[in-house]
C-alpha cells in the first residue's frame, strides 16, 4: 500500500506498488481508493433467512487494531448518532439483499472524521466479536444461524430489536505487546479466568494447554456488559486484573492499558490508536530507559571516583620525616570540593 498526498508522488508510488505486487503475487495490477485520515472501523451485524427477510442488529466499533486485526470491540459505537446508525444499518441491509445473502454476516464500513461512511467489505460468517451484539440485543446469533440453515423464518423483525446497555470485548492473545505483538508460543502453566456479574469469557485453553505456532494465537474472548459505557469499562478493568495466565506472554496488560487510556475512555480514537498511542510511546520508553541506564552508569562512575578520592583523603598525610602534615591534608579536602 502507498499513501499519495501530492500528485507528483503518484508515479513513483504506482511503480513501487506494481513492482511489489508482481514479485509477491505475479500480478502487478493496482487499484486506487480514497485515503481516509483518522478513520473509525464500524461494522453492522446482519441476519438474512432463505425467505428474503434481512435485519441488522446494530453496529460494533472495531477501531482498536494491530496489523489491521482487531483487538478490542464494543457496541454501540461512541461516535454514531441515531441518524447515522439508521443510515448505515439500512445500507448494510440493502447490501445483503442485493446479493441474495443468507446467513449471519457482517457488513463493514470505514467512517471518516466528518462522519462520512464508506463500504469496506462483507464477512460472510459469524465473527469473533459477535458476543457484544448478543449482549446488548439479547438475541442468540448462533441459534438464529441454525434457524436459517434449517430453512425457518427469522425469529425476529427489525422492529423487535432494541439495544440495552453497553458491551466491550477484549481479545486475549498469546502475544507480546512489547515486542510488536509477536506471538508467544509455549505451555500455559496456569490459567484462571474471571467471572461475576456482567462478565463472559469464551475460551479454548486450560492450564497445561500448548499454544502452537501453527494456529491463531487467540486464547480467549473476554466480554463485559454494563448499563452504560463507563460501567462496561470498569467491569472490563476488574476482569482483566483478575485474569491470570502464566507461561506465555498475553495481550492482557495492553488491554488494561487501553481501558485506562484517556482517549479511549473519552471515545477519541481511531484505527491508528495502537500505532500512535502505544507503539510510539513504547519506543520512547525504551529510548528513555537506554538513556536512563547510561545516566545511571555515569552517576555510578562519578560516585565511585568521589568515594575513591574520599578514601585517599582519609589516608594520613605525612612529610618526609613521617610527621602528619595538616596543611597537605587540608589541601586534599579542599580539592575534593571541585
Amino acid at each position: 500500500m502507498r499513501i499519495v498526498k501530492a500528485a507528483g508522488d503518484m508515479t513513483s508510488a504506482f511503480r513501487g506498488a506494481k513492482s511489489e505486487a508482481e514479485s509477491a503475487f505475479g500480478d502487478g495490477r493496482v487499484y486506487i481508493e480514497k485515503y481516509l485520515e483518522a478513520p473509525r472501523h464500524i461494522e453492522f451485524q446482519i441476519l438474512a433467512d432463505q425467505l428474503g427477510n434481512v435485519v441488522h442488529l446494530g453496529e460494533r466499533e472495531c477501531s482498536i487494531q494491530r496489523r489491521h486485526q482487531k483487538v478490542i470491540e464494543e457496541a454501540p459505537s461512541s461516535i454514531l448518532t441515531e441518524e447515522l446508525r439508521r443510515e448505515m444499518g439500512e445500507a448494510a441491509v440493502k447490501a445483503a439483499q442485493a446479493c441474495g445473502y443468507q446467513n449471519a454476516g457482517t457488513v463493514e464500513f470505514m467512517v471518516d472524521k466528518n462522519h462520512n461512511f464508506y463500504f469496506l467489505e462483507m464477512n460472510t460468517r459469524l465473527q469473533v466479536e459477535h458476543p457484544v451484539t448478543e449482549w446488548i440485543t439479547g438475541y442468540d446469533l448462533v441459534k438464529e444461524q441454525i434457524r436459517i440453515a434449517s430453512g425457518q423464518k427469522l425469529g425476529l423483525g427489525q422492529e423487535d430489536i432494541e439495544f440495552t446497555g453497553h458491551a466491550i470485548e477484549s481479545r486475549i492473545y498469546a502475544e507480546d505487546p512489547e515486542n510488536n505483538f509477536l506471538p508467544s508460543i509455549g505451555r500455559i502453566e496456569y490459567l484462571s479466568a474471571p467471572s461475576g456479574p456482567g462478565v463472559r469469557n469464551d475460551g479454548g485453553y486450560l492450564s497445561g494447554s500448548e499454544v502452537s505456532p501453527y494456529y491463531d494465537p487467540m486464547i480467549a474472548k473476554l466480554i463485559t456488559w454494563g448499563k452504560d459505557r463507563t460501567e462496561a469499562i470498569d467491569r472490563m478493568k476488574r476482569a482483566l486484573t483478575e485474569y491470570q495466565i502464566h507461561g506465555v506472554e498475553t495481550s492482557i496488560p495492553f488491554c488494561l492499558l487501553v481501558m485506562n487510556h484517556k482517549k479511549f475512555v473519552d471515545g477519541e480514537f481511531d484505527t491508528h490508536f495502537i500505532e500512535n498511542e502505544f507503539l510510539q510511546a513504547s519506543q520512547k520508553t525504551r529510548e528513555f530507559d537506554a538513556e536512563h541506564a547510561q545516566n545511571i552508569a555515569a552517576l555510578g562512575a562519578a560516585l565511585f571516583e568521589i568515594n575513591l578520592k574520599d578514601k585517599r583523603a582519609a589516608i594520613p598525610v605525612r612529610d618526609s620525616r613521617g610527621v602528619r602534615n595538616y596543611w597537605k591534608l587540608s589541601g586534599r579536602h579542599w580539592n575534593m570540593r571541585d
